[in-house]
């Protein structure tokens, strides 16, 4: 990885926050409670896929329509976020994978 990938990411990530903002206050609010979430479960293809992208394209297209944030993905934040990474691997996963000694996984 380059200087200049490095300076395109962060140019990609402050366009995408600059989305998040422009955001309804409640969408944030949700928003950033499911990008806290999933930075703390860490589904692998978290920064290289579109995950986070495509929950902001869902959003924005809620504010359109009209419809309120828990309209849109229900009343259990955690429940959606859990739904939408059901068949990614996640850290947690690969961590629990590695202590808890099965077979071609790393033991200490």
């Amino acid at each position: 990885m380059g200087i200049q990938d490095i300076i395109e990411g962060k140019r990609q990530w402050r366009a995408h926050m600059a989305r998040v903002k422009a955001l309804p206050p409640d969408y944030q609010i949700v928003y950033k409670e499911i990008q806290k979430y999933f930075f703390k479960v860490g589904p692998i293809d978290l920064l290289d896929g579109s995950l986070l992208s495509g929950i902001l394209d869902f959003f924005e297209e809620g504010v359109a329509a009209g419809k309120g944030v828990l309209e849109l993905i229900g009343e259990d934040v955690a429940a959606f976020c859990d739904d939408l990474i059901k068949d990614s691997p996640t850290y947690a996963e690969i961590y629990q994978e590695s202590i808890s000694g099965k077979p071609g996984t790393a033991e200490k």
